[in-house]
């Protein structure tokens, strides 16, 4: 069970918010709150995995609550205004619905903040590889992933995100580090903090970007003379 906390301003709204969550089975309410400063002095003495919070409220907007947090709990914004939703991301968030939400919606949300607690909750993952595939486990499954049908790994904080050509991406609670470690360097390059990159599948280069379709992977400077070489040995001139 994930233990969260609501708040909104909005009565109708929080009232709507806390039986989406009581008729979610993994999901427990723990309080609601019909302003952020109740919800503070609430959290200076419970721990909370979980906040759905509203953005516009009186007094102190659910924004500037999170980032008056020192350790937030996880968060998925609800708000009418989508405006917000950039700014809501770059605290991290989960999620941001929009208003109004129906049950669908925030059940698909709800089930994301689910599989971010799995991966955190599960023990590291470990890699297994040879010269053509990885194993790999992901959540309780292991995965057998090809390493020509890899794209591009993108680091996500705790885990990685693995892309594939034609298939969904797969997320494993691994370092970059230690995916890196066990792919061959003749066809896998690091070409940013949070980004490693199949050369072999590599088509487009626009603007010191690798284009995936409509990814577009940075090169870091740290990194751009080491794949400028690559670029230089293959170059036909």
């Amino acid at each position: 069970m994930i233990n969260c906390i609501a708040i909104d301003d909005e009565p109708l709204a929080l009232r709507q918010i806390t039986s989406y969550i009581e008729k979610t089975p993994f999901l427990e309410l723990q309080q609601s709150f019909e302003s952020a400063i109740e919800a503070l002095s609430y959290l200076e003495k419970n721990s909370v995995e979980l906040m759905f919070v509203d953005i516009n409220m009186p007094d102190l907007n659910g924004m500037d609550f999170v980032k008056s947090l020192e350790n937030p709990p996880k968060i998925i914004f609800t708000t009418a205004y989508s405006e917000y939703a950039l700014e809501g991301f770059k605290v991290d968030a989960l999620d941001y619905l929009l208003k109004p939400i129906d049950y669908a919606t925030f059940l698909k949300s709800s089930n994301k903040a689910k599989s971010w607690f799995n991966l955190q909750n599960s023990k590291p993952e470990q890699i297994n590889s040879n010269d053509d595939f990885l194993f790999i486990k992901s959540e309780y499954k292991i995965l057998r992933v090809k390493l020509n049908d890899i794209k591009y790994i993108e680091g996500m904080r705790e885990y990685v995100r693995i892309h594939l050509a034609n298939e969904k991406p797969i997320m494993t609670l691994l370092s970059m580090k230690a995916v890196e470690q066990q792919l061959p360097s003749d066809s896998f390059m690091r070409v940013h903090r949070s980004y490693i990159v199949n050369l072999k599948m590599i088509t487009t280069i626009e603007r010191n970007r690798i284009v995936f379709d409509k990814a577009y992977i940075p090169i870091s400077e740290q990194h751009k003379e080491e794949f400028q070489q690559f670029v230089n040995k293959n170059f036909l001139s």
